[in-house]
């Protein structure tokens, strides 16, 4: 799993890119009166182009204020979540997983952004946790060049509040004698 002692992360001297990557929450276990409250949920993250998925994937984990770790995986290149022609970058050791759909293209602790040849405008997927399935769009906003931004990775915008990991858990607390 990863390291989140390692929140942040200073970009190398000479990284050649930035990304503003936008992550948009497309569904999970959240109630209704969540989902009324917060028709977008979205957080908009820089990351170096020399920083890996792995760490993308604890940007994003921090970033919606989760708490416990599950497995997780990138999907590049297809038409929408596990689409099988998608490039699937998975955690180390899960490449033959049958949870997912496709062969895996590579593992998230060794695949740099910069890897993944993205482009301004392209769009990929990031699914978590494959029990309750919370399925995220990332969206390509900009890619600048140069790594002079401070550091990597930052959240610069947010919208909608982070939905809780476990929905309606804490509910029957009260009950409790």
């Amino acid at each position: 799993m990863a390291d989140h002692s390692r929140r942040g992360w200073a970009p190398a001297a000479g990284s050649p890119r930035v990304y503003a990557l936008e992550v948009c929450l497309l569904s999970g276990p959240i109630t209704e009166q969540f989902a009324k409250e917060n028709p977008i949920v979205s957080r908009t993250i820089q990351m170096c182009g020399d920083q890996t998925l792995e760490q993308l994937h604890v940007a994003i984990f921090d970033a919606f204020d989760r708490e416990d770790e599950h497995m997780y995986e990138f999907q590049v290149g297809g038409k929408g979540p596990m689409d099988p022609t998608a490039r699937r970058y998975v955690l180390p050791g899960e490449s033959d997983n049958p949870v997912g759909v496709g062969k895996a293209a590579g593992a998230v602790s060794r695949t740099k952004i910069e890897d993944l040849g993205l482009k301004e405008g392209q769009a990929f997927g990031y699914w978590f946790d494959f029990g309750d399935d919370w399925w995220h769009q990332i969206n390509v906003v900009a890619i600048r060049e140069g790594g002079g931004g401070g550091k990597c990775p930052k959240v610069t915008a947010r919208v909608g509040a982070s939905p809780p990991q476990y929905p309606g858990l804490d509910e029957d607390d009260d009950d409790d004698p």
